[in-house]
């Protein structure tokens, strides 16, 4: 025996390709007409359909990456804090009028909204036109 003259055991069997003429005339095995008996049908899933059923999401919202400050009305330091008191981010936060922000002490702004006789000291705050007036009288 030599290599040349080995044969093989079992033949090799290629899958019959349907519609290609030969045995299997006209239809070819897939029936009459519809969705399945053409070529390339594709039948979409269910969820597919569900899909395409839900709206989409229209418009699009840009979230400003900007820090805002914290905010602070004048009533409520009027409420807190004695006349004379210095008015910090870290004080504000210790009295719990403030809260941090991703652990660390925010920007404050002090807004005008209530009315206060007492006089502040106020350090590393920025304020409202309406807060800056009534500080000043």
């Amino acid at each position: 025996m030599q290599l040349h003259t080995i044969k093989r055991k079992t033949k090799i069997r290629h899958a019959k390709r349907v519609g290609r003429g030969g045995r299997r005339g006209k239809t070819s095995g897939r029936g009459t007409k519809g969705q399945k008996a053409r070529a390339g049908h594709k039948i979409r899933p269910e969820i597919r359909d569900v899909i395409k059923r839900i709206p989409k999401k229209r418009g699009y919202k840009f979230k400003s990456f900007r820090v805002r400050p914290a905010i602070v009305n004048l009533g409520a330091l009027d409420k807190m804090f004695q006349d004379g008191d210095t008015v910090t981010p870290e004080v504000l936060v210790k009295k719990g009028l403030v809260r941090k922000a991703k652990g660390k002490i925010p920007a404050v702004k002090i807004l005008g909204k209530g009315e206060t006789k007492k006089k502040f000291v106020f350090k590393d705050v920025t304020f409202s036109k309406t807060a800056r007036g009534a500080n000043q009288k």
